[in-house]
């Protein structure tokens, strides 16, 4: 007996579809609708209860009168109405954590590509100059880390497992990872950037955290500091940031997503020597949509079972 009809929507690649319709088979109680056209899509919302969702724009939301829960295959969702969510009663849930390791790679990455000077290294090589510069070590930093949940609690213990001090916000204190040196409400934020050698922006963007990052913040943070943005464009003030790097405020940012995606070729971001820019790839992994069938596995045992207070990664 079939109860729900859950709808993999067209925006996917093949692969993607195909991996997710072959580790979701067998879901006890649901068909799986797989679009492979807009219309397709439109019309799967029609009748799907449950959807897999890259986003749920008006145009989707509206026709979706059976939908009872949206699982976003994405960490964030600010591009979510949630308002409008809640209004339909209509469950979001999120796939934050399934790209907790890659992120933290690419964040250890970023920090050992500016402490190590490798970008000096590729100028130098582009230009064929031998030239010794001389390295730092990790070990001797403190990486702060705005936002320890589970991208930053995986940032934490790559960082300690280097040797580095970790420190970082959280809203909820009573949760820290054990990584983590010291750990501070997300009020006391000032006292991460004035500390911290690396900060690594790991947070959701919300009202709160919009333009976190700004001309007060960088005048805050120390002048030989590195700024990696792993979390939203809008985190971090642009214009603030890059007239901060232009003047030296800090010493460099590594920054994987921005306000304008893709990066404006006029942004002059581009240009900067003491920036690393990466078009928004850290959570990308072979394993992404096997880990994002398991979260979806696990909600939809939940949501079966009435337990929908206690699905993983609800938001609504």
């Amino acid at each position: 007996m079939v109860d729900h009809e859950l709808l993999i929507p067209h925006p996917y690649s093949s692969e993607s579809k195909a991996t997710l319709e072959s580790e979701l088979a067998g879901l006890d109680g649901a068909s799986i609708a797989v679009a492979e056209t807009p219309a397709e899509t439109r019309a799967g919302f029609e009748t799907a209860t449950v959807a897999l969702t890259p986003r749920l724009p008006p145009e989707w939301r509206d026709r979706a009168d059976r939908l009872e829960w949206a699982q976003a295959t994405s960490a964030g969702y600010d591009h979510y109405d949630l308002a409008a969510l809640e209004e339909a009663e209509i469950v979001l849930t999120t796939a934050a954590g399934v790209h907790a390791q890659p992120i933290a790679e690419q964040v250890l990455g970023s920090m050992l590509t500016f402490e190590r000077e490798l970008l000096t290294a590729r100028d130098q090589q582009d230009e064929g100059v031998w030239r010794r510069t001389e390295g730092g070590e990790l070990a001797s930093k403190t990486v702060g880390i705005v936002g320890l949940g589970a991208i930053g609690g995986r940032v934490a213990d790559l960082a300690a497992a280097v040797g580095s001090s970790v420190i970082g916000t959280k809203r909820d204190l009573s949760t820290v990872p054990e990584a983590v040196d010291d750990a501070y409400p997300a009020d006391e934020v000032d006292e991460v950037l004035r500390r911290a050698d690396y900060l690594v922006l790991a947070c959701p963007l919300t009202d709160e955290t919009r333009g976190l990052i700004d001309e007060s913040a960088l005048e805050t943070m120390p002048e030989d500091a590195v700024l990696v943005n792993v979390a939203r464009g809008g985190v971090a003030d642009e214009a603030a940031l890059t007239e901060g790097l232009q003047q030296g405020r800090i010493a460099g940012a590594a920054l994987d997503v921005f306000e304008e995606e893709p990066l404006p070729a006029s942004s002059p971001l581009w240009d900067l020597s003491n920036v690393l820019v990466t078009p928004h790839m850290a959570g990308s992994t072979p394993q992404y949509y096997e880990r994002v069938a398991a979260i979806v596995r696990e909600n939809y045992e939940r949501f079966v079972a009435g337990d929908r207070e206690e699905m993983t990664n609800r938001v609504v």
